[in-house]
This record gives C-alpha cells, sequence and structure tokens, in this order.
C-alpha cells in the first residue's frame, strides 16, 4: 500500500505561513460554521502591510476576527458575508466598513460567486487523512466541495477533533495544496432556554406534523421548541440545510427513524452540522447521516422529490399580504436569507401534494412593544420569502394557511394570530388601506 504520510508531510504549512499566500485584488473562501478555519483565520490580518482589495467569503463567521474588526483594515480585507453573525453585525454597527452581504440563496451560493471569478484561495478543516490518503471536510460541504474543485490553491486546517462523517464529505490529499495543523475542540452552540411562548409555538407547530413527515428544522429556540413538542411523532425523517442537537434527540427517541422516506431512506440528509460536542461524537463514523452539497440538499427540486416534506423556518416580520421578512430589519442587514427560500419552495411543491412550509414566528417584538404581523414591511426590508410561497404562518396565538387566500382573507387571518393587545390596531389599519 502506497505511503500517504510523506505526502502529507511535505505539504505541511504553519498557520502563520497560511496568511504569507494571501494576494491582492482576490477572493479567498473560507468553510462555515463549526468547519471555520479559526487558526488559519486568527492570522489573515498578518498580510495587511503588503495586500490590498482582499474579499473574505464567509458564512456565519463564528469569531470577531482582526482582518475585519479593526477600522485599519478598511481597503486591506473586506468580510463578504452570506449570512452575518453577531462579529459582522458589530462592525457594520461600529462603522469599520469592512463588511458587506452577499445576497444568495443557500444552493446558489458557490455557483452564483463562481460565475463573478475563480477564487484565489479555499480554506476549510478536515481531519487527519487515512491510511489511504483520504480527509473527511466533516461539518460541513454546502459550498465547501464546489470551491475546492475550482479554487487555484486549496489549504485545510488538520483538526484530530473533527468528527469523520458520510456522504460527499471526503477528499483526497492529492487534491489539496498545503495543509496546517490546528487542534481544538469544534466550535459548539450552547442549548436554549426555552420561554413560554417559544414552548407554545412549538406546541402549535406540532399540530401540523402528521406521522411519517419529513422535516426540515433549522436553529435555535423555536426550532427547538418543535423538536420538544413532536415526541409522540412516528417515523419522522429528516432531510435538512443544518443537521442540530435536537434532531439527534428525536433519533434516540424513537420519533426519527428515516423509514418512510421516498428520498434516501434510513438516512438523515443535511449539508452542515453545529451543535454538541456529543453531537460531534454521535456524527463520528455515524453512516445514518449523509453530508452533500447544499446545491443538491437545497435544491428545491430535489427538497421536492420528499414525501410528506414539512419546512420549518422562522422570521422577523410577515405583512398582511404574506410577504416574509426573515433578514433584515428595514435596510439593516441582520442575518441572510441562507436556505428558508429554498426549502419553502421545495416543500409546497411536493411530488405528493402533501408538502408545507411553516413561517415561525413571535407575536411581538422590542419586549412586546411592536407587532410582528404588520400592515406594510418596512421601508427598504428585504423580503426573504415571496408571498406567493408563504404557505403556513403561526404565531403563539395560532396558526393560518394563506396558501390560495386573498389579500382580503390573509389580512383577516394574520391579525387572528398577531397578539391580542395589536388586533384592534392592525384591522383599523386594514381598513384605511382597504384591505378588510
Amino acid at each position: 500500500m502506497k505511503d500517504y504520510s510523506s505526502i502529507y508531510k511535505s505539504k505541511l504549512i504553519t498557520i502563520e505561513q497560511v496568511a504569507d499566500l494571501i494576494k491582492s485584488d482576490s477572493d479567498i473562501i473560507v468553510a462555515q460554521c463549526a468547519s471555520e478555519p479559526q487558526g488559519c483565520m486568527s492570522k489573515f490580518h498578518l498580510a495587511k502591510d503588503r495586500v490590498r482589495d482582499v474579499k473574505i467569503f464567509s458564512v456565519l463567521t463564528l469569531k470577531p476576527y482582526d482582518f475585519y474588526m479593526k477600522p485599519e483594515m478598511k481597503g486591506h480585507f473586506e468580510l463578504c458575508s452570506w449570512f452575518h453573525a453577531p462579529g459582522s453585525r458589530q462592525a457594520i454597527k461600529e462603522g469599520a466598513g469592512t463588511v458587506t452581504y452577499v445576497p444568495n440563496m443557500l444552493h446558489r451560493a458557490a455557483t452564483d460567486r463562481l460565475k463573478v471569478r475563480k477564487p484565489h484561495m479555499f480554506v476549510g478543516t478536515c481531519t487527519p487523512p487515512d491510511e489511504k490518503g483520504f480527509v473527511s471536510l466533516s461539518l460541513g460541504i454546502t459550498y465547501e466541495k464546489d470551491i475546492i474543485e475550482n479554487a487555484d490553491i486549496v489549504v485545510l486546517e488538520v483538526n484530530d477533533h473533527l468528527p469523520r462523517t458520510f456522504g460527499d464529505t471526503h477528499l483526497h490529499i492529492n487534491d489539496v495544496t498545503y495543509f496546517a495543523e490546528y487542534s481544538q475542540v469544534p466550535p459548539t452552540l450552547p442549548s436554549p432556554v426555552l420561554d413560554d411562548d417559544a414552548k407554545k409555538i412549538g406546541a402549535n407547530i406540532a399540530k401540523l406534523v402528521d406521522d411519517g413527515s419529513t422535516i426540515q428544522l433549522g436553529i435555535g429556540e423555536i426550532p427547538n421548541a418543535v423538536a420538544l413538542a413532536l415526541t409522540d411523532k412516528k417515523d419522522l425523517g429528516v432531510h435538512t440545510e443544518m443537521m442540530v442537537d435536537s434532531m439527534m434527540e428525536l433519533y434516540e427517541m424513537g420519533v426519527v427513524t428515516n423509514k418512510k422516506k421516498s428520498l434516501y431512506k434510513d438516512k438523515f440528509v443535511c449539508t452542515f452540522a453545529m451543535g454538541s460536542e456529543k453531537m460531534y461524537k454521535w456524527l463520528d463514523n455515524n453512516p445514518a447521516v449523509e453530508f452533500l452539497r447544499g446545491k443538491i440538499v437545497n435544491d428545491p427540486a430535489f427538497i421536492r422529490q420528499n414525501s410528506k416534506m414539512v419546512s420549518i423556518n422562522t422570521c422577523i416580520t410577515v405583512d398582511f399580504t404574506g410577504q416574509v421578512a426573515s433578514e433584515s430589519i428595514g435596510i439593516n442587514q441582520y442575518s441572510g436569507t441562507g436556505g428558508q427560500t429554498d426549502t419553502a419552495e421545495g416543500a409546497i411543491e411536493g411530488f405528493d401534494g402533501l408538502g408545507k412550509s411553516i413561517i415561525a414566528c413571535r407575536s411581538t417584538a422590542r419586549n412586546g412593544t411592536v407587532s410582528t404581523i404588520v400592515p406594510t414591511l418596512a421601508e427598504g426590508s428585504a423580503v426573504t420569502l415571496h408571498r406567493s410561497h408563504t404557505d403556513w404562518v403561526v404565531t403563539e396565538h395560532g396558526s393560518a394557511r394563506l396558501t390560495g387566500l386573498t389579500v382580503r382573507e390573509r389580512t383577516k387571518a394574520l391579525i387572528g394570530i398577531a397578539h391580542p393587545k395589536f388586533r384592534d390596531e392592525l384591522t383599523a389599519q386594514a381598513e384605511r388601506m382597504g384591505y378588510i
């Protein structure tokens, strides 16, 4: 058998040397979320004095790295975020001038950027190579594999704490330019604390999920509340962009079996994962979980092949006509489109006619001072989900199905699930607008 250890060693560089590979006027794309190459990214700023106009493309950047948090980096580096996180929002708020947003649909994030120009470098993470010379990209291949196949330079940060996962995650060391070793526990997510409203929303959504459904769940309080409310269901399947702890827990309870799925029967299907250390250990060498590229997992044409597909997402605001704003507050970009449009569209167009798209939100925001059901979206708000694709809307006060309804019917249905203290005001506004 060929000895790949010598080839691997010949490609080893330090995380500081990765910064030496950065060149001016270039695109660098880094792996997302728990796959983020945190060792290498912490050194990018070292290239500042010799480079200009470097674009770093990322999703949910987990740390406030120097290359985009410091104002003096303006003109040298720009973080191009497909989905904002606290660090990028903070940099924008402070006026660093180093962060911008990339409008996208998750299943096209990589391919859309590749139409603009070829990336100079990809930087991601992987497991140590096995005896056959393969590494696992482990916790995410949403866009990573597509970029790896097109980048001039491929750098992988080798982390011996990463789980070896199955699907399209494996890559041979011959296809990697450099390796840089950096050992750390992968980034984790804390378990959200559920309040009464989140639990009520979860219970309302659970009523809409039939036994044998294939589900997609997001991240945060409400999706966790949904999972908690699904414990009496039978034979659920999972087809989701993000694998989280609640899905593992439902599997261990016997609620999720994946046995009734029409697509990838007996398998979880996901494109990335982030959660607890327990989940990462569960994922290690687990053949029940199949990681596939985002352009497959989140393609509406692929999603609609699932039986009884139920897409569950959250939002910031919904207007009377059913327009859903999930990523911005007025002109201020808060997060990103992510896969919401992908999964909603795929679910409602399911081949069996039994699919459902559910948009969940609390009925109020800002400590109960404003309604999230509004006559019109705030000026400048990005419409994440077109009103023609809005199916179910759920708050702690009930559920409203908008599919096929007129604007007048939609308005009445949405006011019916708004917070009671705002219903009279909303009704008066709807009357002035001629909606009811």
